[in-house]
């Protein structure tokens, strides 16, 4: 049996992220002591104990997750995945699994990309919206009509009629007027800080480029299925294709669907999420629902696999 490994992204946060596992192995307690020293702060402090407020602001939610994922990765060593994609952010936790970036260099690459994203859209106010029961052609439609009066786009194909648009808030709440006269079954504004995936985080992408043109890529041990592409980088893939998705997936749409219907296809047929939350244990359900899934976040996760 195909196993693929998948990362969330940012959304899955909560207080309390990876305690039980730094409480209950010594290798993550390691894990959590070096991330803070590469941050230069305590994430294993505000992962476990908060403020909310604190954990959600995007340039320390990033390395939260990403780190949390990780240490999940660490516990589940005896099970080797043919496959990994992760959702935004967590491409790059599937870059460190793959073997195409060391803790180390993921863990500062994310860190930057968190705090230029915030930036960004510190400058750039924009917010995003969750939509359901559209078809991809129609919200397309939808975001291109919506688009005269403010920037708009796609910015998560999650799964079958889920999407989330992004873009200036004159843009995407036209986009949800017209998402609502053309039968959308539910239409939500997103508590968001920036118009992630969007032209709106244009700003970010110069500094990203340096750090990304900086920073040391290996060849790909585990076909690792891109956001940019829905499409697997291999060993034959030059690094510098993975820094230009990198790059544009700062502005581009995450192909989450595609990615997972083209990993089911190229043969994985149980799925496990290793990081905070459940959402794509959630997302790859409504995608296939014959496939099985399972999820590490807890210490008690663990038993269950």
């Amino acid at each position: 049996m195909s196993i693929a490994f998948v990362y969330p992204g940012q959304g899955s946060q909560y207080v309390g992220m990876g305690k039980d596992l730094y409480e209950n192995y010594p290798e993550i307690n390691e894990l959590y002591t070096k991330s803070d020293e590469i941050l230069g702060y305590e994430i294993s402090k505000i992962s476990f104990e908060g403020p909310e407020e604190k954990l959600k602001q995007t340039f320390i939610t990033q390395p939260a997750i990403l780190v949390h994922s990780v240490a999940a990765t660490m516990l589940v060593n005896n099970i080797e995945p043919a496959f990994t994609a992760g959702h935004s952010l967590g491409e790059f936790s599937s870059l460190i699994r793959s073997g195409v970036l060391s803790f180390e260099d993921g863990l500062k690459l994310v860190k930057l990309r968190g705090e230029l994203m915030q930036k960004a859209g510190e400058e750039n106010k924009g917010t995003m919206a969750a939509i359901i029961g559209l078809d991809k052609a129609m919200l397309e439609d939808v975001c291109k009509e919506a688009s005269a009066v403010g920037v708009v786009q796609p910015a998560n194909f999650n799964s079958p009629g889920q999407v989330v648009i992004s873009g200036s808030v004159e843009g995407v709440r036209k986009a949800m007027e017209l998402a609502k006269a053309k039968g959308a079954k539910l239409v939500k504004e997103l508590v968001v800080h920036g118009a992630f995936h969007s032209p709106l985080m244009e700003s970010a992408k110069k500094d990203f480029k340096t750090a990304l043109d900086f920073t040391e890529f290996k060849k790909v041990q585990i076909p690792l299925y891109q956001n940019v592409s829905a499409e697997p980088i291999t060993k034959d893939t030059p690094s510098e294709d993975i820094k230009r998705s990198l790059y544009d997936q700062l502005t581009s749409s995450v192909r989450w669907e595609e990615s997972i219907i083209n990993m089911i296809k190229a043969g994985a047929l149980e799925f496990i999420e290793l990081g905070p939350g459940k959402v794509l244990q959630g997302l790859i359900k409504r995608i296939d629902g014959t496939v099985g899934i399972k999820g590490v976040d807890k210490a008690e996760d663990l038993k269950k696999l």
